[in-house]
Order: structure tokens, then C-alpha cells, then sequence
């Protein structure tokens, strides 16, 4: 896993504990060489982007009970993979995120410019 810095430089903040999120599921958007998909994102879920993440073949708000999923739902926060991050933001459906809740790993694939106009804790 990487060190958990936060996009701007500072320590990573929780993003999610209920649900529980990350790619391991310890509430952070941590990352690391094993998170192909850089789920590095901690987005604010809209009942409009979720709408949209679903139609552009990413579920993320229907429950998996199978694998003790409840879904994500309209208010909550997520971890988001990075490749799904930008293609919302092409498509011009990107969801506001929490910086100070998303990992750096995410500028990989991003600009910081870009992540701060999504920002809504700066």
C-alpha cells in the first residue's frame, strides 16, 4: 500500500466508514501497486451520478448482499476508481469529491487543477 497522502500533500482523511469503502475497505480511499483500477477517489454521490454510473456500466448503487454490498446511495461518500473518475469528468457527470479524502495516486490519471474544481472541502 502507499504511503496515505492525500491529493493536496497532507494526510489522508477517511472517506467512508458507512458504507464501508476503499479497495480495503478500511473507510480510506487508500492505493498501491494491488489497486489496478486506483480506486483513489472519494466522491459525494448524487442520486444524478449514480444514475449515470450505472448507465455507463458501473453499479455502484446496487446492493450485493452476496458479498455484504448494501450499495451506495444519494448523500453518501465513495471510493471511486480513477479511470471511472475521468471518464465522468469527459462526459461532464463527474461527481463533487472530498480532497483531503482522496489518495495522490490519483494524479496519475488527473490533473490537480481539475480534482479542485470538484472539490467541496477546500
Amino acid at each position: 500500500m502507499y504511503e496515505p497522502i492525500n491529493a493536496l500533500g497532507g494526510k489522508l482523511e477517511p472517506c467512508s466508514i458507512d458504507p464501508l469503502t476503499g479497495f480495503y475497505r478500511d473507510g480510506l480511499c487508500n492505493s498501491g501497486e494491488d489497486n489496478p483500477g486506483v480506486h483513489a477517489v472519494c466522491i459525494y454521490a448524487t442520486q444524478e451520478f449514480l444514475e449515470y454510473s450505472k448507465e455507463a456500466g458501473n453499479d455502484i448503487s446496487t446492493p450485493l448482499p452476496q458479498f455484504n454490498f448494501p450499495g451506495v446511495k444519494a448523500g453518501q461518500s465513495w471510493c471511486l476508481s480513477g479511470p471511472r473518475f475521468v471518464q465522468a469528468v469527459k462526459d461532464g457527470m463527474a461527481p463533487h469529491i472530498f480532497i483531503h479524502s482522496t489518495h495522490k495516486a490519483i494524479l496519475q490519471l488527473i490533473d490537480l487543477e481539475t480534482l479542485k474544481k470538484y472539490a467541496i472541502d477546500l
